[in-house]
C-alpha cells in the first residue's frame, strides 16, 4: 500500500509548505536591524532628467486590457524619451505622499518596494546606448556604463533574440532585506508579485501609447547580474521586459 504521505525533496515545494501562516505559527517575525534604505542612488553618476508624464495621451484602461500581447518582434524605430519617460513611471513611479510614505503605481507588501528598475538602452532618442539605473526618488536615470549591450543582455536571456532588437530592456532586481526585514523568509512570495505587478503596468501602460512589451524570466541570472553591476546575493535579477514598437507602426 502507498503511503498517503508526500515527501518534499524539491525547494520550491519545501518552501511554499515552510512559509504558509497558521493561527499558532505567524511566521518568523520582523528583523528591522537588517532594513536597507528606501531608495538605491548613485549619486556620483552621470544623471539623465525623464520628462514629466502627465500630458502625454494615451488610450483607456479598456483598450490597453483588449490589446495587451506579448510581442517578440519590432521595427528598428526608437522610443521617443518621453515615451520611455512615461514607461518608467508608469510601471513603478511615485504617484504620491501619504502619511510619511511615498506611494507608487504599484502595490507593494508592506509598502517595502524592494524592487529596483535598471533598463538597457538600445535604441532610444536623445539618450545613449548603455545600462542605466530608475533613481525613483528623484525621477532621473543614473547611468551605471555606455555602451551597446544588445549581444550580452540577448545571450543572458537565453539567447532570445527580441531582448537584441527591442528599443529598451527593463531589468528588475530584488534587494531582499528590504522585505525580508519585516516578513523574514515569507518576504520572498511578496516580492516575486511585487515584480509581477510592476510588469503589468508596463505592459498596460505601453500597450496604452500604441507601443510593445513582452516579459522575460527565462535568464541567467548572475550573466544578468554582471551587466547591471549587481551582486547576486543581497539583490539579484529576477524579471525582464522588452519595449519596442512593434512593426507595421
Amino acid at each position: 500500500m502507498e503511503s498517503d504521505i508526500i515527501t518534499l525533496e524539491k525547494i520550491g515545494d519545501r518552501f511554499q509548505q515552510e512559509t504558509k501562516y497558521y493561527r499558532n505559527r505567524f511566521g518568523d517575525g520582523p528583523d528591522w536591524s537588517l532594513q536597507p534604505d528606501r531608495y538605491k542612488k548613485y549619486p556620483n553618476n552621470p544623471k539623465i532628467e525623464l520628462t514629466k508624464p502627465y500630458n502625454i495621451n494615451t488610450e483607456t484602461l479598456n483598450y490597453a486590457l483588449q490589446n495587451r500581447k506579448s510581442v517578440r518582434d519590432f521595427s528598428e524605430k526608437p522610443l521617443s524619451k518621453e515615451q520611455l519617460s512615461y514607461l518608467i513611471w508608469a510601471s513603478t513611479g511615485i504617484q504620491r505622499k501619504e502619511r510619511g510614505f511615498e506611494y507608487r503605481t504599484a502595490p507593494s507588501a508592506g509598502a517595502l518596494y524592494p524592487i529596483e528598475t535598471y533598463i538597457i538602452v538600445n535604441n532610444v532618442k536623445n539618450i545613449a546606448q548603455g545600462v542605466y539605473h530608475y533613481n525613483i526618488e528623484s525621477y532621473h536615470l543614473e547611468e551605471i556604463k555606455k555602451g551597446d549591450y544588445r549581444s550580452e543582455i540577448k545571450d543572458a536571456a537565453l539567447n532570445q533574440p527580441m531582448c537584441y532588437h527591442a528599443a529598451a530592456v527593463f531589468i528588475w532586481t530584488a534587494i531582499f532585506n528590504r522585505s525580508i526585514c519585516k516578513y523574514g523568509q515569507r518576504a520572498y512570495r511578496y516580492i516575486y508579485l511585487d515584480a509581477g505587478h510592476i510588469a503589468e503596468n508596463l505592459a498596460l501602460s505601453a500597450t496604452s501609447i500604441n507601443l510593445a512589451t513582452c516579459q522575460v524570466a527565462a535568464l541567467y541570472d548572475d550573466e544578468v547580474n554582471q551587466i547591471i553591476d549587481v551582486d547576486g546575493l543581497t539583490e539579484s535579477t529576477i524579471y525582464l521586459s522588452v519595449v519596442g514598437i512593434p512593426f507595421g507602426d
